[in-house]
């Protein structure tokens, strides 16, 4: 499964060239992904949905978004952000963390790990950014 559906990649490419092409984190992604081969793109695919498949573990296990193996994994997923595409800030994680539990996109295919695992994420990034 993959928490990221790349089937509508290009689809969509338009829609982010159009909102954040002005941003430096998109001229940085885009200088530093210009190269990445399609496996590249499928290993990094798969890391976000082990990262995702591990959020999902951890809200059915009844843990909370404050835990320290919740916030241990909203730091692995912003430093697997910054590794390979952008520096992703608190500011701009914040804004994922609220893309991911707003845009439908991204709550379907987040939620396939299980129900409600995109707005627990939402709620953990909103703990870690307050920090």
């Amino acid at each position: 499964m993959n928490a990221f559906d790349n089937s509508e990649f290009e689809k969509y490419k338009t829609e982010v060239k159009e909102k954040w092409s002005k941003t430096d984190a998109y001229r940085e992604h885009a200088e530093r992904t210009k190269n990445y081969s399609k496996q590249k793109w499928n290993d990094l695919a798969e890391e976000m949905d082990r990262i995702m498949a591990d959020f999902a573990v951890c809200m059915k296990k009844v843990k909370t978004p404050d835990s320290t193996e919740v916030q241990n994994l909203v730091k692995t997923l912003q430093n697997h952000i910054t590794e390979n595409y952008y520096l992703c800030t608190n500011e701009i994680l914040e804004g994922l963390g609220q893309m991911y539990a707003a845009d439908e996109r991204f709550r379907n295919n987040i939620d396939k790990h299980a129900d409600g695992t995109a707005a627990f994420i939402c709620e953990a990034i909103k703990v870690y950014c307050g920090k």
